[in-house]
């Protein structure tokens, strides 16, 4: 029985959504199929329940319009499993409940736009060397819907707070008192002065923030910046990798990290935390120069 089939107020919202997701594993599948893992087997596997509760689960939540199946093998019959726009509108609240376990749960109850290095958070976020960005499109800064990862190169993703126009005046009152918080600018204006440096390696860059793009595009014009910012104002990417976020002035923000992504969507390398945003992006190329040199050109190199 569903938690909406006993809630006495037929009425609230609240209820009638636990009603949906009110399970735990029903969460966590909506989490993994975001995360690009959409098959049977795989969420079977992944999640280590019973095959009978997974099915119950997902055809739960196809007849409540969150799923939908797409066939991709005839005979037998074969099912992926999608998210609609319904579902992707879960991941705020996905979101919100990391960012709450992060900070109340797994930490002392501060906000914070960074996190202790080998502490859970930071653990989490390494582990996503390995993982394969799932397809999906943000919004640049002009209004163009872009794929963070770029084919057949190599893609440096940086993500970050926030940074503002002067104009905008956009930082909440205590921005400077959130440890992690600053250094938006400063870090975005260096990537643009060394873009040449990844350019030169075969790699794009893109920047991220959950800021809206018109935001970004104030901030792109006032500082020169060439090179794509993307808004992840739907927690689409930040939902679908789990990126570490911190809530600021009303809105969730994404904490300052750097993912080295192949030409296949693949993660191959992570910079987390970050506590010198200028020297990050330092980091970022001495990251890439280690993912892309030739075997033996380092030992060579030595001799």
């Amino acid at each position: 029985m569903r938690y909406s089939d006993l809630a006495a107020d037929s009425d609230c919202s609240i209820a009638q959504a636990l009603g949906v997701v009110g399970d735990a594993w029903t969460l966590l599948i909506v989490r993994d199929i975001a995360g690009g893992v959409d098959r049977f087997a795989a969420l079977h596997e992944r999640l280590g329940i019973s095959r009978k509760v997974l099915s119950a689960r997902l055809n739960l939540l196809v007849e409540d319009q969150v799923l939908e199946k797409r066939l991709y093998n005839a005979h037998p019959p074969r099912f992926s499993y999608h998210l609609t726009p319904a579902g992707w509108g879960l991941l705020p609240v996905l979101v919100a409940l990391q960012d709450w376990g992060s900070r109340d749960l797994l930490g002392d109850g501060s906000v914070s736009a960074t996190s202790e290095p080998g502490g859970p958070e930071a653990r989490r976020v390494l582990a996503l060397v390995g993982t394969r960005v799932p397809q999906l499109t943000l919004t640049s800064a002009v209004g163009v819907p872009t794929d963070p990862c770029s084919p057949a190169t190599w893609t440096v993703l940086y993500c970050f707070p926030g940074a503002f126009a002067p104009a905008a005046q956009a930082y909440s009152p205590d921005w400077g008192a959130i440890p992690g918080a600053r250094g938006c600018t400063l870090e975005s204006c260096t990537y643009r002065d060394r873009l040449g440096e990844f350019t030169e390696r075969n790699t794009v860059v893109y920047g991220v923030s959950t800021q809206s793009p018109d935001q970004l595009a104030g901030f792109a014009a006032h500082e020169r910046i060439t090179f794509p910012l993307l808004s992840d104002q739907d927690l689409r990417l930040t939902g679908a990798l789990r990126l570490p976020t911190f809530r600021a002035a009303g809105v969730d923000r994404l904490k300052r990290l750097t993912l080295v992504i192949d030409g296949g969507r693949t993660v191959r390398g992570v910079l987390y935390p970050l506590p010198d945003p200028a020297g990050s992006v330092e980091d970022a190329l001495a990251l890439l120069d280690s993912l892309t040199r030739p075997p033996g050109a380092e030992s060579q190199s030595s001799v």
